[in-house]
C-alpha cells in the first residue's frame, strides 16, 4: 500500500536525517514534513531533498490545530495510508533550565494536539521519539531498560516524560497504534551546535575554549544519528503497538574523555578546556539496554564509535559555511548568557 510519513520538527537535527534516510531507502514513501522553524530547525538542512517529488514541507507549529491540520490535508493529496514520525520538540537541558515553560507547551501539548489528529485522521502508524533521560540518573553500575521506572530530574526531560504518557494514554484509552522509541546521546551531521559535540568542535575549530560542565565525569552513550534513524524505521514497520523500544549505541563515554578524544583528532592542545559551572540537576550517568529492539525487530547499530566519529568531524570540517550561518543571531545571545562569552 502507498505510504505517506508525515514527520513533525523533520528540519531539526535527527528530523532532517530521518527524512534524508526515508528519501534514499524509501524512495516510493510520500514524506510530508511539518517543522515551526525555531531557532533549532533550519531549512538549509534539507536542501537536497526540497525538488523530491515525494516530498513537502509544511511551516507549522504542533500547538496549533490548523497548522496540523495543514500537515494531513497535504499528506492526504499523495493518497495510500499516513503515518506519523514524532520528532518536534524543546530538547536542550539546558534551555529549560532557564524557563520550563516552553518545553511544557510543545513537548505536552504539542503532542496531544498532534495525537488528536493523528486519531481523526485514522494514522495507522504513530512513533514517539523520545529520550533515555526521562529515566533519570544511573549509578555506576546498570542499564535503562524499557521497564524501569520514570524518574526525570529536569524540565525537559519531565515535559518528554509527559508526553511519552499522553501516547501511552493514547493506546490504552483509545486503542491507538502507537510506539514510544527512548535514544541516548545522538552524533552526526546538521546538530545545532548548541550540543556537546558541535560546539567542541565548532570552538576547537577557532581555537576558542571547550566548556565542560563540573568535573567532566558524566559519562553518556553516544548513538550515530543514522543508526539513530534505522531503528525509528524498524519500530515504525515492525514494533508492537503500545510498546516502548530503547534505542542505544553501546558507547559509554566520560564527557572529559569524549573532548579529550575530538581533540586529538583534530590536532588541537588539550589547553583549549575549560572547565565551568556544573548545571543544577546534571545527570550523573546514562546507559541504554537495547537487548528488546535487537531481540524482537533485530536492529543493532551499524556503526561503531571509531568509524562513525571521524565521519562526524569531517562533516562539520567540510561544512564551516553551514557551521557559521547556523551560529549566528539567537545562538550567540543564548551561548553569551548560557557559558558567559560570545561564540
Amino acid at each position: 500500500m502507498k505510504t505517506t510519513c508525515i514527520v513533525t520538527g523533520g528540519a531539526g537535527f535527527i528530523g532532517s536525517n530521518f527524512v534524508h534516510m526515508l528519501c534514499e531507502i524509501r524512495p516510493e514513501w510520500n514524506v510530508v514534513n511539518i517543522d515551526a522553524l525555531t531557532y533549532a530547525g533550519n531549512r538549509e538542512n534539507l536542501t537536497a531533498v526540497e525538488k523530491n517529488k515525494n516530498y513537502s514541507f509544511v511551516h507549522g507549529d504542533i500547538r496549533k490545530h490548523a497548522d496540523v491540520e495543514t500537515a494531513f490535508t497535504t499528506a492526504k493529496k499523495f493518497g495510500g495510508r499516513i503515518v506519523v514520525v514524532h520528532f518536534a520538540a524543546e530538547s536542550h537541558v539546558d534551555r529549560s533550565i532557564q524557563s520550563g515553560l516552553p518545553f511544557v507547551e510543545t513537548n505536552v501539548v504539542g503532542t496531544q494536539v498532534l495525537l488528536d489528529a493523528s486519531r481523526q485522521h485514522e494514522v495507522t502508524r504513530f512513533v514517539h521519539v523520545s529520550t533515555d533521560e526521562v529515566y533519570g540518573s544511573l549509578g555506576d553500575k546498570g542499564f535503562f531498560r524499557e521497564d524501569t521506572p520514570l524518574a526525570p530530574n529536569s524540565p525537559y526531560s519531565s515535559s518528554k516524560a509527559g508526553s511519552d504518557l499522553l501516547v501511552r494514554a493514547a493506546v490504552h484509552t483509545h486503542g491507538f497504534d502507537a510506539c514510544i522509541t527512548r535514544c541516548s546521546n545522538n552524533y552526526g551531521p546538521y546538530q545545532f551546535p548548541e550540543k556537546f559535540l558541535p560546539l567542541m568542535l565548532a570552538n576547537a575549530s577557532e581555537d576558542k575554549p571547550i566548556p565542560v560542565y563540573g568535573d567532566g565525569l558524566y559519562v553518556r552513550d553516544w548513538l550515530y544519528v543514522r543508526d539513530h534513524c534505522e531503528a525509528i524505521l524498524c519500530v515504525l514497520e515492525k514494533g508492537a503497538k503500545g510498546d516502548v523500544y530503547n534505542i542505544g549505541g553501546n558507547n559509554e563515554l566520560a564527557n572529559i574523555t569524549l573532548v579529550k578524544r575530538v581533540l586529538k583528532e583534530i590536532g588541537k592542545p588539550e589547553s583549549l578546556i575549560t572547565y565551568v559551572k556544573d548545571r543544577p540537576g546534571h545527570d550523573r550517568r546514562y546507559a541504554i539496554d537495547a537487548a528488546k529492539i535487537k531481540a524482537e525487530l533485530g536492529w543493532s547499530p551499524r556503526f561503531t564509535f571509531d568509524d562513525a566519529l571521524p565521519l562526524t568531524i569531517r562533516w562539520y570540517q567540510t561544512q564551516k559555511e553551514w557551521l557559521q550561518r547556523v551560529r549566528s543571531g539567537a545562538y550567540r545571545e543564548y551561548y553569551g548568557r548560557q557559558y558567559g562569552s560570545g561564540a
